[in-house]
């Protein structure tokens, strides 16, 4: 898809990868509704862009609650005159045994990284298939390889893969074409304090978001249906689809690795 001239409606646009993503799609000739949570930041990112020479528009919501996704949607469509491409970014993280996780953080992470970005598609695609738009689901590594003390994100995120898949396919002809894109973990405020540690201990590989944004962009402007970015990750994936108890194998130190960090029990 060329960027020029497209309205892009981008959730979590506050966020580390979503703030980088809003200047970088606004640069390639976009305008964007920027979606999420953080009103002043939104309010600062907005006045970045326009300092720039770009165009957006600040929508702010708590995408958690699905009751108000219409409005959400109303509110940006007005503000652009029609939305061209969804990119769902917005998330939510919890690292730590299940047996210990909040029940309502865990169905906020549902709702927030599967429910949500389902919602918006739902809502989006007359327009979308009017004008020829895209999709854009952002994913993980733990959407194609599920990692203990990340049951609930990884749950989510394996969703989201799998309603991208299928939702591809159901649309082919359509005109609207639908891109799922996993990163791995990336330097961004997303992850914890105990996160940055345990990737540390165990040697984690981690990304810096403007790595990141580059590449989500690029498949963007390719319609790439599929991207997993990183390697080796993106071979585990692989593997992990064929061979997992081979993965179940070679993740079983490192599990045992990250369970204090999970329990809270590291030392700082």
């Amino acid at each position: 898809m060329k960027l020029t001239g497209k309205n892009v409606l981008l959730t979590g646009a506050a966020g580390g990868i979503g703030a980088r993503l809003a200047q970088e799609l606004v640069r390639r000739g976009a305008r964007v509704a920027l979606v999420g949570r953080k009103a002043n930041a939104l309010a600062q990112l907005q006045a970045r862009i326009a300092d720039s020479g770009g165009e957006a528009v600040v929508v702010t919501a708590d995408l958690s609650d699905t009751a108000r996704l219409g409005e959400v949607v109303a509110r940006c469509h007005d503000a652009l005159g029609g939305i061209d491409l969804l990119i769902n970014v917005a998330g939510q993280l919890s690292f730590r045994p299940f047996d210990e996780e909040d029940p309502a953080v865990l169905e906020r992470i549902i709702r927030l990284n599967l429910v949500t970005p389902m919602l918006l598609t739902r809502a989006l695609l007359p327009q979308l298939r009017e004008r020829g738009g895209r999709i854009i689901n952002i994913g993980s590594t733990f959407g194609a390889i599920g990692f203990a003390w990340f049951s609930a994100y990884s749950a989510s995120k394996f969703g989201l893969r799998g309603f991208s898949e299928a939702l591809r396919r159901e649309l082919e002809g359509s005109g609207v074409g639908v891109s799922y894109i996993a990163p791995r973990a990336v330097r961004t405020p997303f992850n914890t304090g105990a996160i940055y540690r345990m990737a540390e201990a165990v040697g984690m590989h981690m990304d810096e978001p403007a790595w990141v944004v580059k590449q989500i962009v690029s498949a963007i402007e390719r319609d790439t249906p599929e991207a997993h970015l990183g390697f080796p990750e993106k071979l585990f994936a692989r593997i992990n689809a064929v061979l997992p108890r081979l993965v179940d194998a070679a993740l079983r130190k490192q599990n045992r690795a990250m369970e204090a960090f999970a329990r809270g029990v590291d030392q700082e």
